[in-house]
């Protein structure tokens, strides 16, 4: 098993620790551009609704009511 990591570097840093990274053989690097981004932490912040949702810190909706704002 892998873990996965999104780092958020500073760009005149970035160039030095992608080629640190890429000189190790057990690491993959696929850069994301902001699209990415935004999707994986709007993914994680959805993970993160439905952990409180199933903690019952959290009020969750119907599908139906999901499905009708489309």
């Amino acid at each position: 098993m892998a873990m996965k990591l999104l780092l958020e570097i500073k760009e005149n840093k970035a160039d030095a620790l992608l080629a640190l990274l890429r000189d190790l053989p057990y690491v993959k690097v696929h850069p994301v551009d902001d699209n990415g981004v935004r999707f994986l932490s709007e993914l994680q912040e959805a993970i993160e609704e439905i952990k409180l949702i199933k903690a019952g810190k959290l009020e969750g909706r119907p599908a139906e009511e999901l499905l009708d704002e489309l």
